[in-house]
């Protein structure tokens, strides 16, 4: 099972993010994990969850270097027996905030996967995006993971804005060559409500090929596509999520999904340090699982299992068998074009 912990402190709050993210709060953060403390204890016992059977822990934000690594010390002493031998643990940190300091800290705690949020290595992209670090911080803050000891470094990037020609996104997977990591994730921006970017379609560029050409690119380095947005060296902890897996969800903001139901904590931060056992449930039905399972396993090597797909389904997957926009291996439908995963999850659900 997987465990995900969501770190809400940002130094800035980025024009194109919904996430749950708070800027200013860090003077919280020291009740706030132990209120995470608290939380995992409850939901530990409340599951039955077994020491060693926690096979992926990610912790996500926000920032989680935004907060001084020493913070994490007790949350890990209390996590740890839960931990699987080889659990994949991996944090998510911006190039401004991730110091040699913490990354060593963070490293001696036990994470062993670290994931920046780079997004661009054109400075005026990072401004447009809002972000507070420069491309020469992104150099510096990978070679300190290797000094660091981190072997397994993921590297975000953001395409599809006004910004982007096939030009500017080759020079973007020349610098994730040149950093030499084991993973990237690439993004096509979202233009999310309640954000500044919201309706501002002049900023977004919508290209098929574009978005093709950037996938290709990032194949040519060796970094091979596993699901639609992440190559690489392939993340266990989210495969677990594209599969189905059981997960519990840590934090304010966070979702959890265990014994068939969804999970959500609270979106306010003093009322989580106050009370974080408080929790929105939502029963999965049948349906619910079949459509997730449809959704999740198109967009990835997960694929979708032909044993799970009704009578229709079954139809319409093998219509498009047929026209080869999917092959069929092991029981599994294959998606063989991840940009059409949605529209062909859509046909399929009917």
């Amino acid at each position: 099972m997987l465990l995900y912990i969501h770190i809400p402190f940002c130094e800035s709050k980025c024009p194109y993010c919904a996430f749950g993210s708070l800027v200013g709060k860090e003077n919280l953060a020291t009740d706030y994990f132990k209120a995470l403390i608290a939380d995992f204890k409850a939901q530990a016992a409340n599951f039955k969850i077994a020491k060693e059977s926690i096979d992926s822990l990610f912790i996500g934000g926000g920032t989680p270097s935004a907060v001084n690594a020493n913070l994490y010390e007790n949350l890990f002493s209390e996590i740890s027996p839960y931990l699987a031998k080889n659990c994949e643990i991996t944090s998510e940190a911006n190039p401004n905030s991730a110091n040699l300091t913490w990354l060593k800290k963070m490293r001696n705690l036990g994470v062993n996967r670290m994931s920046f949020g780079a997004q661009s290595f054109f400075e005026d992209k990072l401004k447009f995006l809002g972000r507070t670090h420069s491309a020469a911080q992104i150099y510096e803050t990978v070679k300190n993971a290797k000094i660091a000891g981190f072997t397994n470094i993921n590297v975000d990037l953001i395409y599809g804005t006004k910004f982007d020609t096939k030009k500017h996104l080759a020079i973007e997977v020349q610098n994730i060559k040149n950093l030499g990591v084991s993973h990237t994730s690439a993004y096509s921006l979202t233009l999310e409500e309640n954000t500044p970017f919201e309706g501002k379609i002049s900023y977004k560029k919508d290209s098929p090929l574009l978005a093709k050409f950037l996938i290709n690119e990032i194949e040519k380095t060796g970094l091979k596509q596993y699901e639609i947005s992440n190559f690489g060296q392939i993340c266990r902890h989210n495969l677990g999520y594209w599969s189905g897996q059981e997960y519990l969800g840590v934090g304010v903001y966070a979702v959890g999904f265990m014994q068939g139901e969804r999970y959500a904590n609270t979106k306010n931060l003093s009322a989580y340090i106050k009370n974080p056992h408080e929790k929105e449930a939502e029963i999965l039905s049948q349906k619910d699982l079949n459509v997730e399972h449809i959704f999740l396993g198109a967009r990835s090597i997960v694929g979708i299992e032909a044993s799970k797909l009704g009578k229709e389904q079954l139809q319409r997957a093998e219509i498009l068998r047929a026209h080869k926009k999917l092959e069929l291996r092991q029981d599994r439908y294959l998606v063989k074009n991840f940009l059409l995963a949605d529209e062909i999850s859509l046909f399929i659900v009917g």
